[in-house]
C-alpha cells in the first residue's frame, strides 16, 4: 500500500482522512498545515507516495505546498482538496504537478477511490520512467 502524508488544518477532517486511509492499509502521516507538511517531507527525504493537502490552510496553503513539493520531490503524487470554488479555480493551472482536486465535502469511499486512482497513475508513471506531469 501507499505511504501518504495528509496536510489539513481542520482537526476532525484530518483525523477522518487518516483513519479511513489507514483502515484501507496505507501508512499515514499527518500535518496541521503546509509548512509542517513540507518539514515532514524534507525530514523524510520525500519518501511518500502521495501528498493529500487542503488548498486553504494557514501559514502555507496547499498550492504553495504543492509547488514546493513538486519541485523538490517530482515523483510524489499530489492530490488537493477544497470546499471553495475559487480555490479550486486556483488549482486549475497546476495540472502538470497535481493529479486531481477533490471537492469537499467528500465521502470516505470518494477519498479512497481518488487515492487508489492516483496510486495506479503513479505506478504507471514509475514503470514507464516518465515524469508525473506527463501522464496527466
Amino acid at each position: 500500500m501507499a505511504r501518504i502524508l495528509i496536510a489539513e488544518d481542520e482537526d476532525v477532517l484530518r483525523k477522518m482522512c487518516a483513519r479511513a486511509l489507514a483502515m484501507a492499509g496505507h501508512e499515514v502521516s499527518v500535518a496541521a498545515d503546509g509548512s509542517e507538511a513540507l518539514e515532514t517531507l524534507e525530514r523524510e527525504s520525500g519518501r511518500f507516495d502521495l501528498l493529500l493537502a487542503d488548498i486553504r490552510m494557514p501559514i502555507m496553503d496547499g498550492i504553495a505546498l504543492a509547488l514546493a513539493a513538486a519541485r523538490d520531490f517530482p515523483e510524489l503524487v499530489i492530490l488537493l482538496m477544497t470546499g471553495y470554488a475559487d480555490q479550486r479555480e486556483r488549482a486549475q493551472g497546476l495540472d502538470a504537478i497535481i493529479h486531481d482536486v477533490i471537492a469537499k465535502p467528500f465521502s470516505v469511499a470518494t477519498l479512497r477511490e481518488a487515492v487508489n486512482e492516483a496510486m495506479v497513475v503513479r505506478a504507471r508513471v514509475i514503470t514507464s520512467g516518465a515524469h508525473l506531469g506527463e501522464e496527466q
